[in-house]
């Protein structure tokens, strides 16, 4: 699949990949990553916060997208 999406990639054609692996993302790098927690984008950021959720986890951006 990421040889395929790869290949297909081009600036007018965009992709919506969603996953919980950064495996995925060792083959396809990601322009935008959006992070949502109950429904919505609690985070948005470059390839580098893949790489921030895969060594934190999710919790910290959880507990800021609590609503009082």
């Amino acid at each position: 699949m990421a040889n395929a999406v790869n290949k297909l990639r081009a600036p007018d054609r965009s992709f919506v990949i969603v996953t919980h692996y950064q495996r995925l993302l060792n083959f396809i790098t990601p322009d935008v990553v959006h992070v949502l927690a109950d429904g919505r984008i609690v985070k948005s950021g470059g390839p580098d916060l893949a790489h921030e959720l895969e060594a934190k986890g999710y919790d910290w951006l959880r507990a800021g997208a609590m609503v009082s």
